[in-house]
């Protein structure tokens, strides 16, 4: 993606009480193992045709994945197919003070995080990855809604989600929602979604699952990806402008191909 016209900017970022879903965390542990074993396996054939002097394989492409996101940026966003099944519903208060429920955006492609509003690792980074999304979208960015829970419990003002939203240009998104509400209700939301949240303190990044679910307009899940970063000597978190850039390409194709 070094041809990307946009700047190549390197983003650098300054257990609740609940009922989990059993077959859910079972899935995203499988969907975790399964992308696990795939990586070795490619490694390992990989590894055994070079020493045979025979050309290693191009690509290993695990089976349900789009075949409009090559195989390359699938592995990049650790991309698997969920059972497709109905996603759980919530109502929640955004960033403007308006109540939403994951029903009320039927008939849109849904593209949903989880995020900590005072997060300074891995959040800035996704969020940088959905305005560019956004504008990868192009014409259909009308027909996709971004959104963001809230995971941290000691920081549930809506004037939270709106200063975390301004600071890093997700108000440039008119589809965007960074959504919160009583601790009670988004504990239910975590579990539901296979979130698992540590908040050590008031003033400590929360420590939580990374996950971005894919929900098309009938409301069903069908794919989970599962966003990274990395981090300098000095503990702050990055991940090269290529990268980023990709990533956003590959939420707006996977959301995209969601409506079609």
């Amino acid at each position: 993606m070094d041809d990307d016209p946009r700047p190549d900017r390197a983003v650098q970022a300054k257990s609740m009480p609940g009922q989990p879903r059993v077959s859910r965390k079972a899935v995203l542990v499988a969907t975790v193992l399964t992308v696990g074993v795939t990586a070795a396996f490619a490694i390992v054939a990989i590894h055994i045709r070079n020493e045979n002097g025979n050309p290693a394989p191009a690509e290993i492409r695990a089976t349900g994945i789009p075949a409009s996101v090559s195989t390359p940026l699938a592995n990049l966003m650790a991309l698997s197919p969920v059972p497709d099944q109905p996603a759980p519903d919530f109502n929640l208060t955004d960033q403007n003070g308006q109540n939403y429920s994951l029903a009320s955006f039927r008939g849109k492609s849904v593209v949903l995080e989880f995020m900590d509003p005072h997060c300074t690792d891995i959040c800035p980074i996704i969020s940088q990855e959905f305005v560019d999304a956004y504008q990868d979208l192009g014409s259909d960015r009308s027909n996709v809604v971004f959104l963001a829970v809230n995971i941290n419990a000691y920081h549930l003002e809506v004037a939270d989600m709106a200063a975390f939203t301004t600071e890093h240009q997700l108000n440039t998104v008119p589809t965007w929602h960074f959504l919160t509400g009583p601790v009670g209700t988004l504990a239910t939301v975590w579990n539901s979604y296979g979130v698992q949240v540590d908040a050590p303190n008031p003033n400590a990044d929360v420590i939580h699952s990374s996950f971005v679910y894919f929900i098309d307009p009938s409301g069903h899940e069908r794919y989970l990806g599962s966003p990274q970063d990395d981090h300098k000597a000095n503990g702050d978190a990055y991940l090269p402008g290529n990268q980023i850039a990709s990533w956003g390409q590959g939420i707006a194709i996977v959301a995209r191909g969601l409506s079609s």
